[in-house]
């Protein structure tokens, strides 16, 4: 009667003792629940609350309540519907669904008389939860399971074709394996333009939100680039940390750079990206303080206004040309010297750092993940015949990588200028080889160094059959095929190296 009287809907937070903890009052249309306090902790836990509201009318559950069912990870939600004297007519609920199913990731009943209900809502939300831990426990078995704050879905949301998808998740998986998150599954939506506010339809979100809970998974994982707007909205909505590619890529960079040069330039990066996202008492960005997404020199910074960061990078902008200068002094003393350089391109993760370490007898960090080197590493070493040359490893390439690093490195790309000769190392068993090999071939050229002659070295050939091994001759008859791991065709490749150089600085 009272929700008849008033014109609004009235809703109950009742928990699992069959108390009332918090009551809401809202319009004619629906309510708006406040932010609850934190869920209950474990895998594979609901609230600990159940809804139950009115709803004016005798409509069963609609969109809006199903939404909050998943994304308040609500025990149950009800709705009572009232008939036009304003007593109780019909209730209808729903409740999530523990396993994959054709349902959906929910269950809605039948709207029924209100006095014939006979459901124990405390055992079926137990049952529910009891069928969750049983398939994380399944998944935690796993070895590489991980903390639930390191499982992530990763998510694909784009124009292109659904193989085209594939293939960038896989890359956006390596990069998640280098930052140290555990993929815990995979989410493709082809469309035919993004949703502004949210990148996906709500639809697609709540299955997203519910394949989370049912993974345990604490990271949502993007790879597109997603706006200010819609990191906020997505954090709004769910309570799991929402990443997108460039964060990643910001995080692994921080946790690689090691000189005081490779430190400043993550900072600036991780400043620029932060400074648009910079909103008062920001969920999204409050997220980002420590653990993935937020780790590295620049975190502490994340809390600063606009004014404060644009001095800051101010500031990192004069050190990093006080460093650069440094470096333009040591090129010089170099050019001095009159030793050819030899500079290393390639994808990242490619063998270029082995293929140093191999030829100089050093100890240069190399490591099987993405981005293992950041900073500019140079070397003499001593070829046949008594000739020298300077060889230089550089930072691996990639596809899109974030506007905000191609300008922090360029301190590290500006080696490439002296170049007299490119090594383009590539992974000759990766699947994508012509690909990335194209890729790396349009970013020099992008940065206006494709006049520098380049000789292209086909790394890991002891992963090839004989048969691959001839249709690799095939695709790049110009290419060097070596193995730093097996020591196959490195002298021919130091022949060639010297072959190469132009005879004015041999």
């Amino acid at each position: 009667m009272l929700s008849t009287d008033l014109g609004r809907q009235i809703g109950l937070l009742i928990d699992r003792q069959g108390r009332p903890k918090i009551i809401v009052v809202g319009d004619a249309h629906g309510i708006l629940i406040p932010e609850l306090p934190p869920g209950r902790h474990g895998p594979g836990r609901l609230r600990g609350l159940r809804l139950l509201h009115t709803h004016l009318n005798q409509d069963s559950l609609n969109e809006e309540d199903l939404m909050d069912l998943i994304f308040l990870r609500l025990d149950s939600i009800a709705a009572l519907g009232l008939d036009p004297s304003g007593l109780p007519s019909v209730l209808s609920w729903a409740h999530l669904l523990p396993g994959v199913s054709d349902q959906g990731p929910y269950r809605v009943s039948k709207p029924v008389s209100w006095d014939q209900v006979h459901v124990d809502f405390v055992e079926q939300t137990e049952a529910i939860e009891e069928e969750l831990g049983r398939t994380i426990a399944a998944q935690d078995a796993s070895p590489d399971a991980g903390r639930p704050g390191d499982r992530a879905l990763l998510v694909s949301v784009d124009t292109l074709s659904r193989a085209e998808q594939e293939r960038n998740l896989q890359e956006l998986t390596e990069l998640a394996r280098t930052a140290g998150i555990n993929v815990v599954g995979l989410v493709i939506q082809r469309v035919t333009r993004q949703n502004p506010k949210h990148i996906l339809g709500k639809g697609k979100l709540a299955e997203l939100e519910v394949q989370a809970l049912r993974a345990n998974a604490g990271l949502l994982l993007f790879d597109q680039d997603l706006s200010p707007t819609q990191i906020r909205n997505l954090t709004q909505l769910s309570e799991r940390k929402v990443l997108d590619r460039t964060q990643l890529i910001l995080d692994i960079f921080a946790q690689h750079a090691k000189t005081r040069a490779g430190k400043l330039q993550v900072e600036m990066a991780q400043l620029r990206y932060a400074m648009p996202r910079l909103v008062r008492q920001d969920r999204a960005m409050s997220r980002l303080a420590g653990g993935i997404g937020g780790r590295g020199p620049g975190e502490t910074k994340l809390e600063l206004d606009r004014r404060k960061v644009r001095q800051r990078i101010a500031k990192i902008k004069q050190e990093l040309d006080v460093l650069r200068r440094r470096r333009e002094a040591t090129r010089t003393r170099r050019q001095k010297v009159g030793l050819p350089v030899v500079a290393m391109v390639g994808y990242t993760n490619t063998g270029k750092s082995s293929l140093l370490n191999v030829l100089t007898s050093s100890e240069v960090l190399a490591e099987n993940k993405l981005f293992a080197t950041l900073d500019p590493t140079s070397r003499r070493v001593r070829f046949p015949e008594h000739r020298e040359v300077i060889l230089t490893d550089t930072v691996g390439f990639i596809r899109r990588l974030p506007p905000e690093l191609k300008e922090a490195f360029r301190a590290t790309l500006e080696e490439l200028d002296e170049a007299d000769l490119f090594l383009h190392v590539a992974d000759a068993s990766h699947p994508e080889l012509e690909r990335q090999v194209r890729d790396v071939r349009v970013i020099l050229t992008d940065m206006g160094l494709h006049e520098i002659p380049a000789l292209l070295v086909l790394n890991k050939l002891d992963l090839l059959a004989a048969e691959d091994r001839l249709e690799l001759g095939r695709l790049f008859p110009e290419g060097v095929g070596i193995s730093v791991a097996s020591g196959e065709g490195l002298e021919h490749l130091v022949q060639r190296i010297m072959a190469a150089l132009p005879t004015s600085v041999v």
